[in-house]
């Protein structure tokens, strides 16, 4: 054969492989389609058929509703957007499929005797790159150390600097501006590879800390030659992680592809990440997915039934597991919402205790959960903020503990407790407040459910304690914003609200109710100031945090300030997050899984299945995931 005939050959070759790559993407047979287009020899088709997920051509695709308004990781505390962010940026400290902690950007670390000081080995050779992927500079230590002084400027407004100057010394005294030189901070760069943080106590739980967002590194450099745009575009950010924001453009797409200079570039073998907004994305995913345009839809109750009866569809969904991320209703003591909703009336009622308790009380929080859990709603309803098993002392359940015990063994719903508590309202509340109280509700949009259970809870509530007692006014708000426009602004009454750990200690579940936090502003409700000014529950709070080392005293402290809180109905715990069903093609045990942090938002380690995991499957893997699990984790306390 001549030279000329082979390279025809080869470029054919290549030209076929590659159409083949294409039509099999696109959903068009690459036998029948190829073949007849060029004289592909019909091994190369039947390679391409055989092994659709090969790296370098695997991409997921999925639809959204609530658009990101930050790309700035330093600043939010949104998982929508730090679960974005987990992908672009690594941090310290991974954790893989089993929840065991594994080296990230650090290969290894040093904890003090008096776990005060710990110091941590980074991993040379990573690489900050633009959104285009051109090497801007070397990952260091002093990049921990440049991201903690921007978090820790109060000018940058972080929701996440609380975290911070929880833990590192004389960081709440630089963020307070009580001091202004950044050098007395506990964190620094000993050398170009090694990072040290200096804790103000004790903290046992730090390792699982610095995997949450605050704790990731930044450029100072570039920080610098951005400004206030960082955060702002893609080209506005640099990446370490597996990934690169490729586009960004809200309300339209956004494409993530995969880092080519990663350190762990291996392990990632979804190469594309496509995000397409829809502002009726929950509604039209099922059907997307179905035709197979679309990798992961959520299937709400309302149609989950019609699913599980068809005899295609039910292969296509599967459970969700229930994770520790916490939702309760929060009842609002700091109201600024329209005045047609009458908020100073509601101000007056929500800080009388008999009326908080009759609602408490009047809350079915399984009438609820039947509409994201129609076939076991019992499975997801938690009786405290901190869910069960998220952490023991010497086997003893934190739940468990004296306070939340009682709360943990029973439900809340009582319909004769409600009606009581309603009785007594009305008495206390006679000449102050005027009947019905208004109510606001809000729900996002973006979920069908939430639509629904919003219909619910209005219908139940108002029925049982009845409507000359409370008028709930429900109000359907967009996805976009709903966070900064609703809760953050005191805009509700009455509200579903959730917060996942952020690490491996029941203080972070109390980070939301705290005054710098933005749920319901407990620290406001009437006769509640202690002599030093503060609100009963915070100075529980202040107590707990205080203790750092006798671990079980301060369990019990934590334990005496969460149950104060549900006693006194300042909030209604309700369900556990995770649950429901989803269509998904990609393996629920092969992704990051941890509690807290972020790793469990990452795509490194997964791949897209060609047939989705159906419920048996699932049960099945389920199963063999949790006795690997306790394997891994026995393995990785030794």
């Amino acid at each position: 054969m001549k030279v000329e005939n082979k390279e025809e050959d080869t470029i054919k070759r290549i030209l076929a492989f590659t159409l083949a790559l294409i039509l099999l993407l696109s959903g068009c047979s690459p036998k029948e389609s190829a073949e007849e287009i060029l004289e592909t020899p019909e091994e190369i088709i039947k390679e391409v058929e055989e092994d659709s997920n090969i790296a370098g051509v695997q991409s997921y695709n999925y639809v959204y509703s609530g658009e990101l308004t930050t790309i700035n990781y330093l600043v939010t505390a949104s998982t929508n957007e730090f679960a974005v962010a987990a992908n672009l940026v690594d941090s310290l400290v991974d954790y893989d499929k089993y929840g065991v902690a594994r080296p990230g950007l650090a290969t290894e670390w040093i904890v003090s005797e008096d776990s005060t000081v710990w110091t941590f080995k980074l991993r040379k050779g990573v690489k900050w790159v633009t959104h285009e992927g051109k090497e801007y500079a070397e990952v260091v230590a002093q990049d921990f150390v440049d991201s903690i002084e921007y978090i820790l400027d109060s000018s940058n407004e972080s929701q996440t600097s609380n975290i911070i100057y929880s833990v590192i010394k004389n960081a709440q005294r630089y963020y307070n501006g009580e001091i202004k030189d950044f050098s007395q901070v506990g964190v620094k760069a000993l050398d170009k590879y090694t990072l040290e943080y200096t804790l103000e106590k004790p903290v046992p739980y730090f390792l699982s800390m610095v995997t949450y967002v605050c704790f990731l590194p930044v450029n100072g450099q570039f920080l610098e030659e951005v400004g206030d745009l960082f955060g702002t575009e893609n080209y506005n950010l640099l990446y370490n992680g597996a990934y690169i924001l490729d586009t960004f453009e809200p309300q339209n797409r956004r494409t993530l592809i995969a880092n080519d200079t990663y350190w762990d570039k291996e392990n990632v073998h979804i190469k594309r990440i496509n995000a397409t907004y829809n502002k009726e994305a929950t509604n039209l995913a099922p059907e997307l997915f179905a035709r197979g345009d679309i990798d992961y839809a959520e299937i709400p109750s309302t149609i989950l039934d019609d699913w599980m009866k068809d005899p295609v569809k039910t292969q296509l969904v599967r459970p969700n597991r229930t994770n520790y991320c916490s939702y309760f209703y929060c009842l609002n003591f700091n109201p600024k919402f329209s005045g047609e909703f009458e908020p100073e009336n509601w101000k007056i009622a929500v800080n009388n205790l008999s009326f908080r308790k009759s609602m408490f009380h009047a809350l079915d929080r399984r009438a609820a959960m039947l509409t994201q859990e129609p076939y076991d709603p019992d499975k997801r309803i938690i009786n405290t903020i901190t869910p069960k098993n998220f952490v023991d002392f010497e086997g003893v359940d934190y739940t468990q503990l004296d306070g939340l015990k009682e709360l943990s063994d029973s439900g809340s719903f009582n319909k004769e407790l409600a009606l009581d508590f309603k009785k007594k309202a009305m008495v206390e509340l006679d000449g102050k407040a005027s009947f019905p109280i208004k109510v606001l509700m809000p729900y996002n949009t973006g979920s069908t459910e939430w639509a629904n259970r919003a219909q619910v809870i209005e219908q139940q509530m108002e029925n049982l304690l009845g409507r000359d007692f409370i008028d709930i006014i429900i109000d359907a708000r967009p996805p976009t914003g709903f966070l900064s426009e609703t809760r953050r602004n005191g805009n509700y009454a009455f509200l579903e609200c959730n917060w996942g750990p952020d690490y491996a200690d029941p203080e972070t579940y109390t980070d939301p109710f705290t005054p710098d936090g933005t749920y319901n502003f407990p620290h406001l409700a009437e006769g509640y100031a202690e002599d030093n000014g503060k609100n009963i529950y915070e100075n529980k709070v202040n107590a707990a945090k205080a203790e750092r080392l006798d671990i079980e005293n301060r369990l019990n402290l934590f334990a005496q300030a969460e149950s104060f809180l549900i006693n006194e109905a300042f909030v209604i715990p309700y369900s556990a997050g995770g649950g429901g069903y989803v269509a998904s093609r990609l393996n629920p045990f092969e992704s990051q899984y941890s509690p807290f942090g972020v790793s469990s938002e990452r795509y490194k380690g997964q791949k897209v299945m060609k047939t989705p995991m159906n419920s048996q499957d699932f049960t099945k893997g389920l199963k063999l995931w949790e006795e690997e699990r306790a394997q891994a984790l026995k393995a990785g306390n030794k």
